[in-house]
């Protein structure tokens, strides 16, 4: 049996192939080599219905967020091996599992907007260019991080309407200044808890300082990835993640003001991905 998974930073979507069928689909938390160890790994999968069937795997397709270098794959590789031990092992970037559900064979741009933000051109085989995102300190400009940051810190500055503060307050009254910045600086993965505030984000965008920070953010997304690629305007850009289904609407405006075509939106790239590797 085939067992094809597609992991970002938050979750991992795992689906059982056996003669082109699906006999297990599930998820787990996400497996990013930059912040999980062996123990986190094992501990989830043998938490998991994948406990009762990983004697059956014979290959393991993973596609992962932070799994672009060698040094990564191997690392994940070498923990599914101990979990998985009938079975072969690739370890591929989370990039490659978007290109591949999104183009199948064919050419193109290829944007993951979820947790992070992420692009890549795609030639119908290998990714050709990479523009670096950077992570979340830096970069992910357009994914619901840079959202999470550009909104709290408007937020906390006092800087939206009171009726989005008031229901700020009301929907998170664990939140305050203080706890913020604890799970900002101090906490483990901020990254998440930043783009946690993406579906609070989307109910208010009718505001006009939360739809000015929807605009921001998308239009930095196009200024700092799309538009560094060579004859981008050549290629359809294809969106998959979450942050990218539920904001098509502005980022397909936006990409008219750089000539882009959007071309397929994805919210999850799973069930393109296993139609790949039953076909190819």
């Amino acid at each position: 049996m085939i067992l094809v998974a597609d992991s970002g930073s938050t979750k991992t979507d795992w689906r059982l192939i056996n003669d082109k069928t699906e006999v297990l689909v599930c998820s787990t938390m996400g497996f990013n080599p930059y912040f999980v160890d062996a123990t986190v790994v094992l501990k989830e999968l043998s938490a998991s219905i994948l406990s009762a069937k990983k004697e059956e795997v014979e290959q393991v397709f993973f596609y992962g967020a932070g799994c672009s270098s060698a040094e990564k794959q191997t690392f994940l590789a070498a923990i599914f091996a101990q979990f998985f031990t009938n079975a072969d092992i690739t370890v591929a970037h989370d990039l490659l599992a978007a290109a591949r559900a999104a183009c199948k064979k064919e050419s193109g741009l290829v944007a993951i907007l979820g947790t992070g933000a992420n692009t890549c051109l795609y030639n119908g085989t290998d990714i050709t260019h990479n523009i670096p995102a950077l992570g979340y300190i830096l970069g992910d400009e357009g994914g619901g991080v840079h959202l999470g940051k550009l909104f709290i810190k408007k937020l906390l500055h006092g800087q939206l309407p009171d009726k989005v503060s008031t229901d700020f307050k009301y929907t998170f009254p664990e939140l305050n200044l203080n706890t913020i910045l604890d799970k900002v600086y101090k906490q483990a993965l901020p990254n998440r808890f930043l783009a946690s505030f993406a579906q609070f984000i989307l109910k208010h965008e009718n505001e006009t300082e939360i739809n000015a920070i929807i605009y921001q953010s998308f239009h930095e997304f196009f200024k700092q990835y799309i538009v560094l690629y060579p004859n981008y305007q050549q290629y359809p850009l294809h969106i998959v993640g979450s942050i990218g289904f539920y904001f098509q609407r502005y980022i397909a405006l936006i990409a008219k003001d750089y000539g882009v075509i959007i071309g397929k939106i994805i919210q999850q790239p799973i069930s393109e991905l296993v139609d790949f590797h039953l076909k190819y």
